[in-house]
């Protein structure tokens, strides 16, 4: 792929981006993250993170000694997917091969997260009834939008508001996969709620319309979630925990800005984790996808909500946040977020495109154009072929 046209680097090594951070029981050597970015490349059956391809991936994107990776979502257990080339940490044959990913990356001098993940009425609808699956919602009979329905009528299955008894089980699965990846040598993990899964479709009142102890009030829609938390904690220790929010974002059906609720869903959940960090519970960090990116599908810049901002966490969580969505391109940004001594940067799409990103960044090198058309195929295309900068000179690209 040719170098980003109408862009012009900027070189961030004496930025806030190039000084270490202390996140948990870990100490970056800067503060770029590789956001979590599902590739749909694990083999199915099985959800086993690819054993030809994976490896190398990671490998790649680790090499700057001191980076923190945070895994493609992954999921906590059968019940908790409904894709089939996404992977899972819940049978032996996944762990093995997440152990050899987490090896190569400590072999690199770097570090990882792995984001656990659970889907609810975002699974396939197909994928749940071929596999004798519940469809897991928030809410009985509640969909994610007409196109869903249609999917969910057409396989025969209905959205399932889980019960009380199934929580416990989806807590306890959680555990489990918590366990299974600090075993396999993860450094910690992050609690997908986020991107309209199940844990976020709880606290949205768009799509919780619970009448129990999970529903009605903040308090109750937040309930899920930090029993999540809680349970992590006493599991693995706060340092290895972490949680990812879109506290504005509308992909998966949410509310977003829209839902008069969300600001305060949002500081409430946060208010907790402060609470539990004032009482030596403190979570490695809180990571918070931007209103710059409001669904990841749409191009840079498309349906940003500009009228919001995140900047409102930071008067409630005093630990680290990262902070991701559209970053990447917009280096004045990205600048002033980390004038904050707390923060850290994500980046997505341009990570996929530029596995030597960290010191693009750090230089102001050009970036490789990425490809979308490849980022969900189930090839080594897209996935292991895009050149470092040296390389790309190698080939011929002129810088611009």
């Amino acid at each position: 792929m040719p170098f980003v046209k109408d862009f012009k680097p900027v070189a961030l090594r004496d930025t806030n981006l190039f000084k270490p951070i202390k996140i948990g029981s870990i100490e970056v050597s800067h503060r770029v993250v590789m956001a979590p970015l599902t590739r749909m490349r694990a083999h199915h059956p099985g959800n086993v993170p690819n054993k030809d391809w994976s490896l190398e991936y990671y490998d790649q994107r680790s090499r700057r000694p001191g980076t923190l990776i945070i895994t493609e979502a992954t999921f906590i257990s059968p019940q908790a997917g409904g894709y089939d080339n996404a992977p899972g940490i819940w049978a032996p044959e996944q762990i093995e091969q997440w152990k050899k990913i987490f090896t190569k990356i400590h072999d690199n001098k770097a570090f990882v997260f792995v984001q656990l993940w659970n889907l609810g009425w975002q699974a396939d609808p197909a994928v749940m009834a071929r596999d004798g699956l519940r469809y897991d919602t928030a809410s009985d009979g509640v969909y994610m939008d007409e196109t869903k329905r249609a999917e969910a009528e057409k396989a025969g299955i209905k959205p399932h508001g889980i019960t009380k008894e199934e929580i416990k089980q989806y807590i306890q699965d959680y555990v489990q996969a918590a366990k299974n990846a600090i075993d396999a040598g993860a450094d910690g993990v992050e609690i997908h709620n986020a991107g309209g899964y199940l844990l976020n479709q709880f606290l949205d009142s768009v799509s919780n319309k619970r009448t129990d102890e999970y529903g009605g009030s903040v308090e109750n829609r937040a309930r899920f979630a930090l029993q999540v938390v809680d349970a992590l904690i006493e599991a693995v220790g706060p340092e290895k925990v972490s949680i990812r929010f879109t506290p504005f974002g509308t992909y998966g059906g949410m509310g977003g800005a829209a839902d008069p609720f969300n600001l305060s869903n949002h500081a409430y959940i946060l208010a907790e984790l402060e609470k539990r960090a004032m009482n030596g519970k403190r979570l490695a960090y809180v990571h918070l996808v931007e209103p710059r990116v409001l669904n990841p599908f749409l191009n840079e810049g498309e349906g940003a909500d500009n009228d919001s901002s995140n900047e409102f966490a930071y008067s409630i969580w005093k630990g680290p946040i990262i902070r991701a969505g559209n970053l990447a391109l917009h280096p004045e940004v990205a600048e002033k977020m980390i004038s904050d001594a707390r923060t850290l940067i994500a980046y997505g799409r341009f990570f996929i495109a530029n596995p030597d990103l960290v010191d693009r960044l750090e230089k102001g090198l050009p970036f490789n154009k990425y490809d979308r058309s490849t980022f969900y195929s189930m090839k080594s295309e897209g996935y292991l072929d895009y050149p470092t900068h040296s390389e790309a000179l190698k080939l011929g690209r002129t810088a611009v």
